[in-house]
């Protein structure tokens, strides 16, 4: 995950270093006809859609964000926010994936099935006859890491502008950062789904189980980079060595335990590895 402790001088640098790339997704944004951005509420989707309204204007463009059982409800209505702030229709697309394919039995492969289930259900609330661009905010930071997601993106041809243009995780915060886009810094997120191990069946009480979890290390302890992963009764917590002393601070730690196991957890554990991005593909890695 991308640090966000640079100085000014050093973001400010870094966004003119990068604004040539800026300019080449502009580039291809204004030869669309009309742009709809899958809008998740993160730092790269909301820079993607700033681009697509100054390219195009807000009546060619749309941004739609998908509400399924993997997005807590508080990430959907900061999503419907950064559309409103940056003056671009929003639409909400409402579906259950955990009734798709084998996305509830959590194979390997399951960012495959809901990014495709996604992006189909996207295009099909496109109004007909005209001709609309379905982009999202891959960027070029993402190469060369287990995304099967962006195959299914490949497959039914949406665009990644940010990632076809090479603009990385660090440039497109400091370009957000220059557009004074209130989310710039915003930690990196992925869907509730990832905080299980391959293999565990998906239920809507499991998914809320994490939601919740990880509502109150958020809410009550003011955490902002984390992961709460299950593992049946153990919540293994992963946050950054600096913030440990936040959980393990005596006066915290009896009601944030008492909260966890409230929840159903039985074991309460602290990650001694620290916050990985994507650290459930570890076992994918040790089994090859």
């Amino acid at each position: 995950m991308a640090e966000v402790n640079r100085t000014s001088d050093s973001w400010e640098e870094l966004a003119a270093r990068a604004r040539p790339k800026e300019e080449a997704v502009l580039a291809f944004l204004r030869a669309q006809e009309r742009v709809a951005v899958a809008l998740s509420g993160g730092t790269d989707s909301t820079y993607l859609l700033a681009l697509a309204v100054e390219a195009l204007g807000p009546q060619r463009v749309v941004a739609l964000t998908a509400h399924s059982e993997f997005e807590p409800p508080e990430e959907v209505e900061e999503a419907r926010a950064l559309a409103e702030g940056l003056g671009a229709p929003h639409q909400v697309v409402r579906l259950s994936l955990l009734t798709r394919g084998p996305v509830a039995q959590n194979p390997p492969d399951r960012c495959y099935f809901c990014k495709r289930e996604v992006l189909t259900a996207f295009r099909e609330v496109l109004p007909q006859g005209d001709a609309w661009t379905l982009v999202y905010g891959a960027n070029a930071s993402d190469l060369g890491d287990y995304r099967p997601g962006e195959r299914a993106a490949r497959e039914l041809g949406v665009r990644a502008p940010l990632q076809e243009a090479g603009l990385t995780k660090e440039e497109i915060r400091a370009l957000a950062r220059a557009r004074n886009l209130p989310n710039w810094d915003r930690p990196s997120a992925a869907c509730l789904a990832s905080r299980f191990p391959y293999g565990t069946r998906l239920t809507p009480e499991r998914l809320e189980q994490v939601a919740a979890a990880e509502r109150y290390l958020r809410t009550e302890l003011g955490l902002r980079r984390f992961r709460v992963r299950a593992h049946g009764d153990i919540a293994r917590l992963e946050l950054p060595r600096e913030d440990w002393p936040l959980v393990l601070d005596e006066a915290r730690l009896p009601a944030l335990v008492e909260h966890l196991r409230a929840l159903g957890f039985i074991y309460i554990t602290l990650d001694l590895m620290g916050l990985r991005s994507g650290s459930m593909n570890d076992a994918l890695k040790v089994a090859a």
